[in-house]
């Protein structure tokens, strides 16, 4: 099996995770991982996106350092990279899903 590639903390770019979040679908996948901490990639897009544009977003979210990727068996979980990104930008996440929350 391939190794899944993770960014190191430093190489996190600001640009790189607001891109990430600009997209509806992907803000849903981070929200919904603030609240449950690890999903299982396939319970990450609610049948309302097909398997390869889900697993676009949840590609485009690990590159950009939001989230963790793990191999457990024969699935793949998915987790928010919360203390490393906390500690990169202070605030900014919280900030974000507080402003998609009021806005939704």
């Amino acid at each position: 099996m391939r190794e899944i590639h993770h960014p190191k903390p430093e190489e996190i770019t600001l640009p790189d995770v607001l891109h990430a979040l600009s997209d509806p679908v992907r803000l849903g996948i981070v929200e919904t991982l603030s609240v449950d901490r690890e999903r299982s990639c396939g319970t990450l897009g609610n049948g309302s996106i097909s398997k390869s544009t889900l697993s676009h977003h949840l590609k485009v979210l690990r590159e950009a350092g939001l989230t963790w990727t793990r191999v457990e068996g024969t699935q793949r979980l998915v987790s928010l990279r919360t203390e490393e990104l906390e500690e990169r930008f202070p605030g900014l996440l919280g900030s974000v899903l507080g402003a998609a929350k009021v806005a939704s």
